[in-house]
């Protein structure tokens, strides 16, 4: 059932113990500046420490607005959304991170936007990386340039997952059940007008990030594969080429051989010509491959995520 005037907010927590309540303590003070309710939903992915408890505490503090579903296991933050958005009940709903990176003071001005003009997303970006290394901001810029280039899906340079929807977009998200998420393709996939507001970057309030930069990279890996055939095009070009490559070439050893009577000599030569073309096969095997494993994956139609407990369980 729809509960109109509120906002479900999904919170994907792992090992963020340090951060609920923080988090709690800051959103309650937006909620009693708006005049909207609030419904905390906040989706524990198989954390190790004690978001659990954490989550039990807070839940029986405030029954009647906060909400938690606590995974089998660690499904992933894709996975954690998606639950979290088939379990709201507001006609709007926002995903937000726990950690505070998130500006919560943007909020009220997110759902007036929402409310009074013909947007069915707001929207944020991050337009500084202050606070991040260098090297990680570098990766995240090239990934927006190569994936808006290659995509036919626009995905905005520092766009967040943090949006407040209407329940009519989450309704479309939801209707796309794929097992390979990636949700700010997702976002932008199922379109409706959006608007971005911008912010600078804000430290963590607690804890410590666990996105690493190998983590980050994949991440970004499967955002391109989801959203983008244009890998598969790549490996076909490199192939053709290196055809045509072997092809001249056997034309040029010949003439040298036939007319010039000079032999190619040597088979250092030859080793690195079949380590070139090797290498570039195998990697051409490589991008097939991501694109057969992720279509193994779906074909097994496995749960999104499986949940094990939730705040209506007695064991709180």
């Amino acid at each position: 059932m729809i509960t109109k005037d509120l906002i479900s907010i999904v919170i994907p927590c792992y090992n963020e113990e340090e951060s609920i309540d923080l988090y709690y303590k800051e959103m309650e003070k937006i909620r009693k500046k708006m005049s909207v309710e609030f419904e905390y939903i906040f989706v524990n992915d198989g954390s190790k420490d004690k978001t659990l408890p954490v989550l039990r505490n807070l839940a029986k503090k405030d029954n009647n607005r906060v909400r938690f579903i606590s995974f089998s296991r660690n499904f992933g933050k894709e996975s954690a959304l998606y639950a979290g958005l088939e379990f709201s009940t507001g006609n709007y709903v926002t995903v937000m991170d726990v950690d505070l990176q998130d500006p919560p003071e943007l909020l009220p001005q997110m759902f007036e936007l929402i409310k009074t003009e013909e947007y069915d997303c707001i929207g944020t970006r991050r337009v500084s990386r202050e606070g991040e290394p260098p090297i990680r901001s570098f990766f995240a810029k090239q990934f927006y340039a190569i994936i808006n280039r290659i995509s036919e899906t626009e995905i905005v340079d520092g766009a967040r997952d943090y949006r407040l929807m209407t329940r009519q977009m989450v309704n479309a998200i939801l209707e796309v059940k794929e097992y390979n998420r990636f949700s700010k393709g997702i976002f932008s996939w199922v379109g409706f007008k959006t608007k971005y507001l911008e912010y600078k970057n804000v430290e963590r309030a607690a804890g410590e990030t666990t996105w690493s930069f190998w983590s980050l990279f994949k991440y970004s890996l499967d955002g391109i594969v989801a959203f983008s055939e244009t890998p598969l095009a790549f490996a076909a070009l490199v192939g053709l080429f290196s055809f045509l490559i072997a092809i001249i070439m056997m034309f040029v050893v010949a003439i040298r051989t036939l007319i010039f009577d000079d032999p190619t000599s040597g088979w250092t030569s030859l080793v690195v010509i079949i380590l070139g073309i090797g290498g570039l096969q195998l990697f051409c095997m490589g991008i097939i491959g991501k694109y057969l494993g992720k279509t193994y994956l779906e074909t097994k139609k496995r749960p999104i995520y499986i949940v094990k407990e939730t705040e209506k369980d007695k064991k709180i």
